[in-house]
């Protein structure tokens, strides 16, 4: 036996747990946010975002980590 049946399931961990999102697809779930407010939470650093090619991502563990300690950090007023 070929591991090429093993390959094709390692595809499928990853789109059921993404490490990543699109800023959309983040702002939708996270937030319930249209595309444009989105892009513009992001541009404002409301959603952490890295740069990949000319793509444009979130990665989601930091995104949680955010969320985790908004509400706790001393800054709030």
């Amino acid at each position: 036996m070929q591991s090429g049946n093993t390959d094709r399931k390692a595809p499928s961990e990853p789109a059921a747990n993404p490490k990543t999102l699109s800023v959309p697809e983040a702002g939708r779930i996270y937030f319930e946010l249209g595309r444009n407010a989105s892009y513009a939470a992001a541009a404002r650093g409301d959603i952490p975002t890295l740069k990949v090619g000319s793509r444009l991502r979130v990665p989601v563990l930091a995104l949680e980590r955010m969320l985790e300690t908004a509400g706790s950090s001393s800054g709030a007023t």
